[in-house]
């Protein structure tokens, strides 16, 4: 799988995420999914991946949480910018409980890069701070 394969499929995950966090009613990642496939043309590569990141991020929600606050030492969850934390949410489950191992340093990287685009000037540091204490702890 191509860095721009992996890229499109992050993106469509935080895509998918964030809008959960607005739905009335949650919708299974799949459907949550299922709703941007027509306003978006990717290989099958993509669409798989981003499936794959969005349900180990719900299966491990609560550990992922866990493990963003333990590392975000004066911030807490509820605090932090959404568009920065999804985006920590699927880098950190890349990093600790993916099966197929991608480097670090290149998921924190491509978050990075996520978060330059989607989120605010601070953003970048911010997420590579946190990410930087979750691959050392």
């Amino acid at each position: 799988m191509t860095t721009s394969t992996r890229r499109l499929s992050r993106e469509l995950a935080l895509q998918v995420l964030f809008q959960q966090e607005f739905a009335e009613k949650r919708l299974p990642v799949e459907a949550g999914l299922e709703t941007f496939r027509g306003s978006f043309d990717a290989p099958p590569e993509v669409w798989s991946y981003a499936l794959e990141l969005l349900k180990g991020v719900e299966s491990h929600d609560k550990d992922i949480d866990a493990l963003i606050q333990q590392c975000s030492a004066h911030w807490k969850l509820n605090r932090m910018a959404l568009v920065d934390l999804i985006i920590m949410r699927v880098a950190a489950f890349e990093i600790k409980f993916a099966a197929e191992l991608v480097p670090p340093a290149v998921v924190i990287n491509e978050a990075i890069e996520i978060s330059k685009k989607y989120g605010t000037v601070d953003s970048a540091a911010f997420v590579n701070g946190i990410l930087d204490q979750i691959v050392k702890h």
